[in-house]
């Protein structure tokens, strides 16, 4: 796909990366960038992901597709600065290039024959289950999106889920925001009214995907949920994204990363993605250090 990305580009004259057509900063830590990409826009589907350095001989991180407009030939991503790589990833400007950008990669997210589907979105996860959400709405089926975040200050997205779902429910941990509380609880109300969907997915940190499970699994509603967070080679080869599903041992870049959420050992998954903060930690301190100097 990359070299196929690359040969199009070379042949409209343009440099052999792909530009960064609009940045958008959608709060403190969490920035949009629309990227041309017109064979990657062509192909991508909800749910699926794409790997991108931003720099040569960068790291490769994953990063999954938040949008894609198939006439403008971009995609969209929409990612948190975490670590080191999105740390120079947010310092590309609007009109600078990535010079490393592979995809389609992942299975879509499964839609097919939904009529009624519950969307659950948490934090910068929403950025995924937007398309979802959009997709489904598209088709004709009924949406209730769910999304929560901390506060106020860091809701995104708002206005894009009200454009495509029948019923919106923002939640916000502190309730500077929608009402207070997390995304279960008005989970929990539906369900006890006795309401039942086609799917609940569900898209955001492990935490939030282990307990919106926990609790559908008591009123046996089928439930799936995306196991991107614990994604980090993004081809299998490096092993860091397996886990259980089901007793088996899967890998969620290859194999999902949607899987049912009834059958995730989530506390396996939450278990080996705590043992990267430290790397990640000493990488952004690292970079912020190597910053200053080139102020001075």
């Amino acid at each position: 796909m990359r070299g196929e990305g690359l040969r199009e580009l070379e042949y409209e004259g343009l440099s052999c990366m792909f530009e960064i057509k609009k940045k958008i900063k959608l709060n403190n830590t969490v920035t949009r960038m629309d990227i041309y990409a017109p064979l990657i826009a062509k192909k991508a589907q909800p749910g699926q992901f794409l790997i991108l350095r931003a720099e040569e001989d960068g790291e490769r991180i994953p990063l999954t597709f938040a949008d894609y407009d198939r006439g403008a030939g971009t995609v969209s991503v929409i990612f948190q600065i975490v670590g080191a790589t999105t740390m120079k990833l947010n310092e590309l400007p609007a009109g600078g290039f990535i010079p490393d950008l592979v995809g389609p990669l992942g299975t879509p997210t499964k839609l097919d024959g939904l009529k009624k589907v519950c969307v659950i979105g948490g934090g910068v996860g929403c950025a995924i289950a937007l398309p979802v959400a959009k997709a489904l709405f598209e088709s004709g089926a009924e949406v209730t999106s769910i999304v929560g975040f901390r506060n106020r200050e860091l809701v995104i997205l708002e206005d894009e889920f009200k454009a495509c779902s029948d019923r919106f429910i923002l939640m916000t941990d502190d309730g500077s925001a929608g009402d207070a509380g997390n995304v279960t609880a008005p989970l929990k109300a539906l369900l006890e009214s006795g309401e039942r969907f086609d799917e609940v997915i569900a898209i955001g940190p492990l935490v939030m995907m282990k307990f919106v499970s926990l609790l559908t699994k008591e009123y046996d509603q089928k439930t799936t949920v995306s196991m991107n967070p614990i994604m980090v080679d993004g081809t299998g080869m490096c092993g860091g994204c397996r886990l259980t599903v089901g007793g088996e041992m899967k890998f969620a870049c290859v194999d999902g990363p949607d899987f049912d959420g009834h059958l995730v050992d989530f506390d396996e998954a939450m278990s080996r993605a705590a043992s990267y903060r430290a790397f990640e930690r000493r990488a952004f301190d690292a970079h912020c250090n190597l910053m200053k100097k080139e102020a001075e």
